[in-house]
């Protein structure tokens, strides 16, 4: 059914380097071993009305598409290898039990364990609501309407995820790898003028045996909302015209776009109505040219297949308010008030309330010569420069929004300082308290059980560029 194993044939990768990127990967032209590689995209634009998720302030469903949103899949690897499989979505977040469900298919079908699984969001605010995704964003219950579009749309969607799983895993041929890294600086700290943000841009290249780019993979640590909640149209935000202008660049590639930890980073300028679209679609055009210069330019290598590893955690919440503080904040307006009360009745109901949430981690190492670490989410920046201070930051790329995203995740200096990403943004994601501080060394721990110690940064190495604090 799926390609066999292949045999010992080897490709010679030679890459044009480019003076225009301020900092490449590797060495030059090397010899890349022969892998089964595979992609496919999958049109999962509804095509009836619906509420999109990602701003409060949008009152009205969907009915009308400015472009199309898309699903997309990279397969490597062999049956025999084991193949590896990462998914992108166009949509602000898919929840771990539309994940889970797309996990159980794939390896009733294909025998693909979970840790060679990934789904990851582009987290665009233009997408339709999934449910089991910040159900409390409209701040009031579904009419009927609205839940039978969201309840019809999470099914074609978890199908969706399926088949173009199975279309990358059935189209795969032999083909090589190649790792580049660049910057773009079009995100900007949204907490603190100035603050730190991540404008590291990799790129995973992916090609068959003529030199022919089947896929690219990129990723950027910044929020999809160039557009304000003005535009209630189907829209990728500047990741989907990266996609548009990456493939534009390269044609008959798949391009797929991951976020990394961005979750206090939005796009910088931004605008509130239809500007908004120019504006993403210049922010994309920045990042498509790096992206260009970096398949046409000096890459690494890598094995065609990757080592994965897995974990599920728990994080814990703080103390969660006690029933008569719940009563207090139920007379409130808004998203406290909302929050309170749903809360309030699940007690007065004989419910209890959780003390903490299940957590994916995961890593993908090809070799010694990169590793992909893949966490659930919204991330704050901290996660990625902490983590590029500890490893090679020439080596690691760092993926948010995958596998679920369950709310924010601050880091104990975000959750010092209070404010939206810290304790507000957890009531639109109906969670009880805020997190306790300390998730971010748990989450930092489980990275390091899974990242091998060849990522490890040399004592006295300089961090990479493309992180500012």
């Amino acid at each position: 059914m799926y390609p066999p194993r292949p045999g010992p044939l080897r490709l010679l990768v030679m890459l044009l380097s480019s003076a225009a990127l301020a900092a490449f990967v590797g060495s030059p032209a090397a010899a890349a071993a022969d892998g089964w590689i595979g992609v496919a995209r999958r049109d999962i634009t509804p095509s009836y009305p619906i509420r999109l998720t990602g701003y409060a302030a949008r009152t009205n469903m969907a009915r009308e598409t400015a472009q199309p949103l898309w699903a997309k899949a990279l397969a490597l690897g062999s049956d025999t290898d084991g193949p590896c499989l990462l998914v992108t979505v166009d949509n602000c977040g898919v929840p771990a039990a539309v994940v889970e469900e797309v996990g159980r298919r794939l390896a009733s079908k294909a025998k693909i364990p979970r840790a060679r699984i990934v789904v990851a969001s582009s987290h665009t605010h233009s997408g339709p609501m999934v449910r089991g995704f910040a159900e409390n964003i409209f701040v009031r219950d579904l009419s009927p309407e609205e839940a039978s579009a969201s309840d019809r749309y999470t099914g074609e969607l978890t199908d969706h995820l399926e088949a173009v799983a199975l279309a990358a895993l059935t189209g795969r041929r032999p083909g090589t790898l190649a790792f580049g890294q660049g910057t773009v600086g079009f995100a900007a700290n949204r907490r603190t003028a100035g603050g730190p943000v991540d404008h590291a841009l990799p790129a995973l290249v992916a090609r068959d045996r003529e030199g022919r780019v089947l896929a690219v993979v990129a990723n950027y640590a910044c929020h999809c909302t160039t557009l304000g909640h003005q535009v209630n149209r189907h829209h990728g935000d500047w990741a989907g015209f990266a996609q548009e202008f990456i493939e534009h660049d390269h044609p008959g590639a798949i391009a797929l776009i991951t976020i990394g930890c961005g979750a206090d980073s939005n796009p910088s300028p931004r605008g509130g109505d239809d500007f908004g679209i120019h504006l993403a679609r210049t922010h994309a055009r920045a990042l498509a040219t790096v992206v260009g210069q970096l398949v046409a330019g000096e890459s690494k290598p890598l094995p065609a297949v990757p080592t994965a590893r897995w974990e599920s955690i728990m994080l814990p919440f703080q103390a969660l308010p006690t029933k008569e503080e719940w009563q207090k904040r139920a007379s409130e307006g808004g998203i406290v008030g909302y929050h309170a009360r749903k809360n309030l009745g699940r007690l007065e109901r004989g419910e209890s309330l959780p003390t903490e949430i299940r957590y994916p981690v995961q890593a993908w190492s090809f070799g010694d010569r990169l590793v992909m670490v893949f966490l659930g989410g919204e991330v704050v920046v901290d996660y990625s420069l902490r983590m590029k201070q500890r490893y090679d930051a020439h080596r690691v790329w760092i993926t948010a929004y995958a596998n679920d995203v369950p709310g924010y995740i601050p880091s104990r200096r975000i959750l010092d300082e209070g404010g939206y990403e810290a304790e507000t943004s957890l009531w639109y994601y109906d969670r009880p308290a805020r997190f306790s501080p300390v998730i971010e060394d748990r989450i930092h721990e489980t990275v390091a059980r899974l990242v091998p110690k060849e990522f490890l940064r040399p004592v006295g190495a300089a961090a990479g560029e493309g992180s500012e604090r």
